[in-house]
């Protein structure tokens, strides 16, 4: 934010306790000058030591990446056929079955207390707080469920695919693969291995169009947030906050275990390449089982405008009600989305930092400019926009 922000001074405090010392001295004349022309000078020194640590040396050309692309022999693979093509809704899900799948240990994040469910119980310092708030969580869900005051609905589908150039994957809308019904663009890493392990994209997952294998992609769309709204108004209007707090961590809880329940289901019976598949919760949260569900927005995606083709093809709206903003955020909140890959050496990655070079071929691919990919990508760029030098 500081060095974007011209109009007044960006003070940052690792203790809330602070602010009452930094606002005092923003406040006064006497103080204002020295203290800000000092913190500017720290920040400067800091972004220095920052830029030199993410140096250009240390990153691949986009052409040097994608030559130590994952190898794979495709010539003796053959991609698992999905049960169904096209999109399938699925409605009023029964929540006490999803509610199997929570993975706690985020909830109790969310509440700052750290620890791994459930050994957070055993904690000297959270273990009695982590259990109150536990046998508290555990009767808001019995009456979220018993209530009903939460509806999950699902959107999957399944295409024929397959990866197209280097970084980009076609969907068809047929089985002869003539009419491509969208493309999927993933972004590739481009840090600098010494290890033989290959820069990752997406695409690699897929088999290439000139490989000749008939491969396929799956997309989903889920939400437990119908009802939240109206939810969340009630505890409102009678201030419980605690309550709807927990409410709205329970919701959040409850879209992820949708998600983790839905996969299962694509696994075992829709895609049906697992079909033996036997996995306690701890493995499914271990992410144990074959394939990945990568989201945009995520470390492997990073870029968010990848939902809108995503819902467009799922018809997002109709089969799950679900809806984007126009910064491609999901309604309702309590929601996820992403794409199923099922290649048995798909595995969930980061892409990290990106130079010029791949933003600039992104926008050609994605028809945007250089200008709004950058704003997109911003936290993920390996240099400073309008600038030649390395960030």
């Amino acid at each position: 934010i500081e060095p974007n922000y011209k109009r007044g001074a960006t003070i940052y405090v690792a203790d809330a306790s602070r602010a009452v010392g930094v606002a005092s001295s923003l406040l006064s004349k006497e103080q204002r000058g020295a203290f800000v022309a000092a913190t500017r000078g720290e920040y400067a020194k800091i972004a220095a030591s920052y830029s030199r640590g993410k140096s250009a040396e240390r990153r691949l050309a986009l052409a040097d990446a994608r030559a130590n692309r994952l190898k794979f022999d495709w010539a003796t693979y053959a991609a698992p056929v999905p049960r169904f093509l096209g999109v399938k809704a699925y409605d009023k899900i029964d929540l006490r079955a999803v509610s199997r799948y929570i993975d706690w240990t985020p909830f109790f994040r969310t509440w700052e207390l750290v620890g791994t469910y459930p050994m957070i119980f055993e904690d000297d310092k959270v273990g009695t707080i982590a259990k109150s708030l536990f046998a508290d969580a555990q009767k808001m869900l019995k009456r979220i469920i018993d209530g009903q005051w939460l509806t999950a609905r699902a959107a999957v589908g399944f295409w024929p695919a397959n990866s197209v150039g280097f970084d980009d994957i076609e969907i068809y809308a047929d089985a002869e693969r003539t009419n491509v019904a969208a493309r999927f663009h993933t972004l590739r890493q481009q840090m600098r291995r010494d290890d033989g392990r290959p820069n990752l994209a997406l695409a690699d997952f897929v088999a290439p169009q000139e490989s000749g294998v008939a491969d396929f992609l799956g997309g989903f769309a889920v939400t437990s947030g119908h009802g939240e709204i109206e939810r969340s108004r009630v505890f409102k209007a009678s201030n419980d906050d605690y309550d709807g707090i927990l409410f709205k961590a329970l919701g959040d809880r409850l879209a992820e275990a949708l998600a983790e329940y839905t996969h299962e289901r694509v696994r075992r019976e829709l895609w049906g390449y697992a079909r033996d598949e036997k996995l306690s919760n701890e493995e499914l949260v271990a992410e144990k089982y074959r394939g990945i569900r990568p989201a945009a927005g995520y470390p492997a995606q990073p870029d968010h405008t990848e939902k809108g083709a995503l819902f467009r093809v799922l018809d997002a709206g109709v089969n799950a009600g679900m809806e984007l903003t126009e910064s491609f955020a999901m309604m309702p909140g309590s929601s996820v989305s992403g794409l199923y890959f099922s290649h048995p050496r798909a595995a969930y990655f980061g892409v990290g930092r990106i130079e010029r070079d791949q933003i600039e071929d992104y926008a050609v691919r994605k028809g945007m400019s250089v200008a709004e990919v950058e704003r997109w990508l911003a936290p993920n760029l390996a240099y400073v926009p309008g600038t030649a030098e390395a960030a």
